[in-house]
């Protein structure tokens, strides 16, 4: 026991089997210990395996169609159609000959490699046994075959009824967009589909053993692009978020506008549909907070027909407004027509530009408010809550309060706040030099436990004396309530000779020497 706790404890070396295996210390006794009909010398864990193997039993398959020896005449009890020494003339497979290779002596066939083989349960009744599956991807090939030659006559076809519209076109006299059209149509159907760019080419995955194809992939790429992070390699330049593959700013902002592929997100945020359903969004909130039932993600087509509607009574609105004012006070834009410039060029917009073109001011991008209430003064307050810290304390800036629904008392409540702490500061040092030069104190004279005792006070003895009797009474009377009279005077006068007594016959149950004193 000792040498197996040992073991398992790392100061031993571990047990060797047969094979000259370490075997596990951590292994439970009732599976390492071997039966008694194995006749195990040493330690072993053969038992726990298949020990009774067969030799015979093998996982190969027949060698099909391998030979192992070419006769070159006939043999004595060889087939007598081929001349093989494997099988009889009954079982030969090959075509029955006008005279057998027995007395033709020619064309003798070469003997056919016989194997058996010890298959187990599983191997005997495996029906994919010994099937190879490269064979397959000769299926494969053929119907490729077929799908590549249906193509090419398709493509011909489709070449041929071009060309003889072209003809039927060019007799007729057609126009010359017509022709130029369909000469591009030519053109593109002499163009091989593995050459448009590979934007929409399928390619086939193989990942099976004989080469078969699990799957198609459309190439969606159009490999010309360049990714918007790779346009400015300087890291001052646009961030780009790979998380939502967002780049907000400009990525080459001094570039010129006409050769620019791409601007920013916020240029394509602000144009076009991205402006419209921003639209819609903000129509559904808006109808929401109103008290309609619309919601843009639950019910989208919904409150797209209503901002639509919306829209089409806003513009009939207008136009009548805009009727009933030309009405009432007549149209002078009408009779002289504004210039073109003006009317597409005013905005209420300010944009300043420098003489290279670009934005210097008038275009700063736009800070996004809070949900919460923002710049809100309670209480006369010129600051918010939290402009100002000290401490570990938040407060407002204007007047250094750390009271949240404080009044606000600006100038002089700072002062004031600085006056009484240096009014602190100032008597903390008085205290402290006070008690550095601590004045000689008297010994004042204490009585029993410690209580003060006046100066002046006289007690005499003779009535201190008696009052410790009654004091010694009372004390028995508490002990034993029988001995307490029926009708209990009291007297609300107490001398210092009975007060005394009382501290000299009071019990303090914090002294260790109490037990001791009566």
């Amino acid at each position: 026991m000792a040498t197996a706790s040992a073991r398992k404890a790392g100061l031993a070396p571990a047990e060797v089997d047969e094979d000259g295996k370490e075997i596990n210390p951590h292994i439970p006794q009732y599976m390492s210990s071997a039966p008694w009909y194995i006749n195990s010398q040493r330690p072993t864990l053969k038992h726990q395996k298949k020990w009774k193997s067969d030799p015979n039993y093998t996982k190969s398959w027949y060698d099909r169609g391998a030979k192992i020896f070419q006769a070159e005449k006939y043999r004595k009890g060889a087939c007598e159609n081929c001349g093989a020494m494997t099988h009889e003339a009954k079982f030969c497979v090959e075509r029955p000959r006008i005279k057998g290779a027995k007395w033709t002596n020619m064309h003798i066939a070469p003997d056919e490699k016989i194997e058996t083989f010890e298959l187990d349960y599983d191997g005997k009744r495996d029906r994919w046994n010994g099937y190879d599956a490269s064979a397959y991807a000769r299926v494969i090939e053929k119907y490729e075959a077929r799908d590549e030659a249906r193509r090419k006559y398709l493509k011909e076809q489709q070449l041929k009824k071009l060309e003889e519209k072209n003809n039927k076109s060019d007799e007729e006299g057609a126009s010359s967009d017509d022709e130029f059209e369909d000469g591009l149509k030519v053109d593109e159907a002499k163009i091989d589909e593995s050459k448009q760019m590979d934007f929409a080419k399928v390619e086939k995955r193989r990942r099976t053993t004989g080469g078969g194809s699990t799957g198609t992939v459309r190439n969606l790429r159009i490999r010309e692009d360049v990714a918007k992070y790779l346009l400015n390699l300087d890291v001052n330049s646009a961030y780009y978020d790979p998380k939502t593959r967002s780049m907000r700013e400009d990525p080459l902002p001094d570039a010129d506008p006409n050769e620019k592929f791409y601007g920013g997100d916020n240029r394509y945020r602000s144009s076009g549909q991205a402006l419209e359903f921003k639209q819609l969004n903000l129509h559904a909130w808006e109808a929401f907070e109103k008290g309609q039932d619309i919601h843009m993600q639950a019910a989208p087509s919904q409150a797209e027909l209503l901002y639509k509607n919306y829209k089409a009574i806003k513009e009939k609105l207008k136009s009548q407004m805009k009727n009933t004012i030309m009405e009432k006070y007549g149209n002078a834009a009408s009779e002289e027509e504004l210039p073109r410039e003006l009317l597409l060029g005013q905005s209420e917009k300010e944009v300043e530009y420098d003489r290279t073109g670009r934005i210097v001011k008038g275009m700063e991008a736009f800070v996004p408010r809070s949900k919460y209430e923002e710049d809100v003064y309670i209480n006369n307050h010129t600051s918010v809550w939290g402009s100002w810290w000290k401490d570990h304390q938040w407060g407002y800036k204007c007047c250094k309060q750390t009271v949240k629904n404080s009044y606000c008392t600006g100038s002089a409540g700072i002062e004031a706040a600085e006056a009484v702490a240096d009014l602190m500061k100032a008597n903390i040092d008085r205290k402290a030099a006070s008690e550095e030069t601590t004045a000689p104190t008297d010994e004042k004279n204490l009585a029993t436990w410690g209580s003060d005792v006046p100066n002046d006070l006289i007690l005499n003895q003779e009535k201190l004396a008696e009052a410790l009797k009654k004091e010694d009474e009372r004390k028995k009377e508490e002990k034993d309530e029988r001995k307490r009279k029926y009708n209990v005077s009291w007297n609300d006068e107490v001398t210092g000779e009975e007060m005394e007594a009382y501290r000299m016959k009071k019990v303090h149950h914090d002294d260790p020497m109490k037990d001791f004193l009566h």
